[in-house]
């Protein structure tokens, strides 16, 4: 079946299901959980609807900080578990399912003098045990090396910004960089409609029990029973409104886009200590497009949870002090040209800051059959993806195969010798994979379509055009906000917007 979502698709299968067709599964929720739970049943050979009230990756999944990471801070915390889960679902990725997505990274701590000789040797023991897990993990130091000390002047040319006075070298470990969160979450929806996935955006859950669900499709108003054997709530830090015994307690994680040329365009990602903190950072990661994205907090959030969270200027402020302790030069409130910010699902505890509470996830079967899945990281959503389908299938006494995403491309994928031969240009590649000539044959032969559509992007009017024909954008701001990320710049959102508009009536 093709992996092509778009608007005339959504419309004949939600038709299909409207009609009283019963599915094996039904998922409520498409961020990176849901997506991955909607593609684990479906290559299990179970039919599968999957609904969003928004669109794919609309709620924690977009904010994160495009990292997959080996879990060196659950080693901090001593969740040795979690962090070896972590590592073990980053080669994965890495390796297997998404190496078009995912690259490696160097993480650059400069030993100014600010960090103690103490702090720097528990730093290099981390890093090694880190090391230890890629090594257990399976991970070649081909593809993530091995932490090592640096020299100041390799500090300097990896983030030229650095604090230089009293620099007496650096310590740098490699880690997995997502090219973008919300495109792993479009590839996993587009290979779950692969696999017969129905994969419906715009429709709004209004009652939820263990047969299916109420829905609004909200692009009309109509309203739909549609029919399942077994249900997964994964809706994330909304899962209470579906299942009211699940206990969360939000935190709220704000990033800071800046320039790259602020810190002089850095190369590798730097960690500067929280001042009095014993495992907290600050890290400036670069992005693509000539960004860095400066991160994060950890702020609890308390009463009704907003679809789009908003960062305080209390964090903002506490970014830009903290960031400033390891440059020359001070980033100020001027220099941010963008800020978001993600509400974390976590399990409520009894620790006292959400920072200490458990990254781990947790899946229950309600009395009335509903299966709902909470917590856990976007590094791991495919083993929580899978104990969710494990436990669905167990409660509707359904028939399926075993889990088979370890080893299941998403679309885009190839091995390295093969996304080195993809007729494109790079930047297309890095995001699209072997799927980028197709990109770039969708403009046909038109060199202006794949010119950027605006300053301060490389987006192209192709990408729009690919966005709304293969991968179920259905406006603006799936466009600008999702399955491109101009929209964390406003300023150059809305010099883009035109563009995007221009998309929506040519595709």
């Amino acid at each position: 079946m093709s992996a092509s979502l778009n608007a005339g698709r959504r419309q004949r299968e939600l038709a299909d299901l409207a009609a009283g067709t019963v599915v094996d599964v039904l998922v409520v929720g498409l961020g990176v959980t849901g997506a991955g739970v909607a593609l684990d049943a479906a290559a299990r050979g179970l039919t599968v609807a999957a609904v969003d009230t928004h669109d794919l990756a609309f709620g924690t999944s977009r904010w994160s900080s495009k990292l997959v990471h080996g879990g060196l801070r659950y080693l901090a915390t001593g969740h040795v578990g979690l962090a070896y889960r972590s590592a073990v679902e980053r080669d994965v990725l890495l390796r297997r399912t998404a190496p078009h997505l995912v690259t490696a990274l160097p993480f650059v701590l400069p030993l100014t003098p600010s960090v103690s000789r103490r702090r720097a040797a528990l730093t290099r023991v981390g890093f090694a045990a880190a090391d230890t897990l890629r090594v257990v993990a399976g991970t070649p130091a081909a593809v993530l090396p091995r932490s090592r000390g640096v020299g100041a002047a390799e500090v300097t040319r990896w983030v030229p910004a650095v604090r230089r006075a009293g620099l007496r070298g650096g310590i740098v470990q490699w880690d997995g960089q997502l090219v973008d969160d919300a495109r792993l979450v479009v590839a996993l929806a587009r290979t779950a409609a692969a696999h017969g996935a129905r994969i419906l955006t715009r429709c709004r859950v209004e009652e939820l029990h263990a047969r299916g669900a109420s829905v609004c499709d909200t692009t009309t108003g109509e309203r739909h029973e549609l029919r399942a054997r077994a249900v997964v709530n994964a809706t994330g830090v909304w899962a209470g409104r579906l299942d009211p015994t699940v206990r969360l307690r939000p935190s709220r994680g704000t990033h800071l886009v800046l320039r790259a040329e602020t810190l002089g365009h850095p190369t590798a990602a730097l960690i500067v200590p929280v001042p009095g903190e014993r495992n907290r950072f600050v890290f400036a990661l670069p992005q693509p497009d000539g960004l860095v994205y400066a991160g994060l907090t950890d702020e609890p959030v308390d009463g009704p949870v907003d679809d789009v969270p908003a960062a305080s200027p209390a964090e903002i402020a506490f970014l830009l002090d903290v960031l400033a302790t390891g440059l020359d030069t001070a980033v100020t409130g001027a220099d941010v040209v963008g800020v978001f910010a993600g509400l974390r699902p976590l399990l409520a505890g009894t620790a006292v800051r959400t920072a200490e509470l458990s990254r781990r996830h947790e899946v229950t079967t309600s009395p009335a059959g509903v299966t709902t899945v909470v917590g856990g990281k976007l590094t791991t959503y495919r083993s929580t993806a899978r104990d969710a389908v494990d436990a669905a299938v167990t409660a509707a006494g359904l028939t399926a195969g075993r889990c088979r995403t370890a080893r299941l491309p998403l679309v885009g994928a190839g091995a390295p010798d093969q996304l080195a031969r993809v007729d494109a240009p790079a930047r297309l590649v890095a995001r699209y994979g072997v799927e980028a000539a197709a990109v770039v044959a969708g403009a046909a032969g038109d060199a202006a379509l794949l010119a950027p559509i605006a300053d301060g992007t490389g987006v192209s009017a192709a990408e729009l055009l690919w966005a709304v024909r293969h991968e179920g954008a259905l406006d603006e701001a799936d466009l600008l906000d999702r399955r491109t990320r101009i929209g964390l710049v406003p300023a150059t959102r809305e010099r883009a917007l035109p563009a995007a508009r221009t998309a929506l009536l040519t595709a």
